[in-house]
């Protein structure tokens, strides 16, 4: 515990830091930060398409930034993780430690610790925040919030892997200011807020090609408007920091990541009807982070994530209840992300902008989920809180040398 004197020295340098940043502030103009979220994106099946040459966007940020994968923590899962992200804490810390913690839906109004978008709006950063998953109800931000998967609404009253649209959300708020909903209902639509939930074994028993055609497509009306969503909030709306949220990709690959017969699981009535669902989920996205890119110049920072990777079922854990089923229970999955050691399932990282390294491979899991936060919050000049456990990332930025930075 800190003595007396001690508190009282961390506070003098917490308020010159304070100043100081105050003083560079108002010396250059602030950062522009862009972060996009992918749910579920997994690097086994990026690479491929990569060398393909199916995914230019993608390989015009690896060629211009760094890159690698990025560990998670244990039994992952988007609300776990992403609260991690927001955070910079465990998910035991935070108080979000799944897709339901006590019997409810996980939500914001859960959250233990403070998020990166509260301690930028303090400081006087704008920000955006749209799509992004657990972000359900919306908070007051010194700029926008529009949240996405986890919203809860019409015949969707748990908000679990289902898609109201923004007309639909009930039990709290999908959009702040309150405003701002009906201009985006006017000018962009009244879209899906999430990707559908997964067909049951049920709805699949012979009608598969029917179901997972119809679903996919779906999918592809779901991503289209969000895209429109991003296009118009990043012209109309800029702000400082902004983050999107994509979930489609983590949806399709539990159902129908393309493995091979011999994996557990495998069911060619359904597996084998689509094998580049999952792939062109990618390929997809490469087209989102094209119209994002439109609004990202040289002095813009950029960071892809993703939550964790997404791997074929090839253990058996008598005691998970998910085993092959989706988290309703009811749709046969083929692949999964939460388990235990979650160094089995990694996430994505992706970096580019002013002095950030080119072409830079990070070597095995040298960046974490609890860096990104730490890592933002330097480029505004904000000191890292203590209760955060990440390190800045500094060793991908120009004249760091390839050390891994330590908090």
């Amino acid at each position: 515990m800190f003595s007396t004197v001690a508190k009282s020295v961390v506070a003098f340098l917490v308020l010159g830091a304070s100043v100081l940043s105050a003083q560079v502030s108002t010396a250059k103009p602030k950062p522009h930060v862009v972060v996009i979220g992918v749910n579920g994106m997994e690097m086994d099946v990026l690479r491929p398409l990569i060398l393909q040459g199916r995914m230019p966007s993608l390989s015009s940020v690896i060629k211009r930034g760094a890159y690698g994968k990025l560990r998670t923590v244990s039994a992952p899962n988007c609300p776990r993780v992403y609260s991690t992200l927001f955070t910079s804490t465990t998910p035991e810390e935070h108080g979000v430690t799944g897709f339901i913690v006590g019997g409810v839906t996980a939500n914001t109004n859960m959250l233990k610790e403070e998020p990166i978008w509260s301690i930028l709006s303090k400081n006087h950063i704008t920000v955006g925040m749209a799509n992004v998953p657990a972000t359900f109800p919306v908070m007051p931000v010194n700029g926008y919030m529009v949240s996405g998967m986890l919203t809860r609404g019409k015949n969707c009253e748990d908000g679990v892997l289902c898609a109201p649209k923004l007309s639909e959300v009930e039990g709290g708020s999908a959009v702040y200011p309150a405003s701002l909903k009906p201009e985006l209902i006017k000018n962009v639509g009244d879209y899906y807020v999430d990707c559908e939930r997964m067909p049951s074994a049920e709805e699949l028993k012979g009608h598969e090609s029917e179901v997972i055609n119809t679903w996919l497509k779906k999918v592809d009306l779901i991503r289209a408007q969000q895209t429109q969503l991003f296009d118009y909030l990043l012209q109309n709306h800029p702000t400082d920091f902004t983050w999107l949220g994509q979930s489609c990709e983590d949806r399709t690959g539990h159902w129908l990541y393309p493995i091979a017969p011999y994996n557990a699981g495998y069911n060619p009535k359904i597996n084998a009807v689509r094998e580049d669902a999952f792939p062109d989920q990618y390929v997809a996205f490469d087209k989102v982070l094209g119209e994002v890119l439109k609004h990202i110049d040289a002095n813009t920072y950029l960071f892809i994530v993703s939550d964790h990777g997404i791997k074929p079922l090839r253990e058996f854990e008598q005691t998970d209840p998910h085993m092959h089923m989706d988290h309703e229970k009811t749709t046969p999955v083929i692949a999964k992300h939460d388990f235990a050691d979650g160094d089995e399932v990694p996430g994505t990282f992706f970096a580019m902008g002013p002095n950030i390294k080119h072409d830079l491979r990070l070597m095995g899991l040298e960046a974490s989920v609890y860096d990104l936060a730490p890592t933002i919050l330097s480029l505004y000049g904000i000191a890292e809180p203590a209760q955060m456990h990440g390190h800045v990332l500094s060793q991908i930025f120009v004249g760091s040398g390839d050390a891994v930075a330590s908090k």
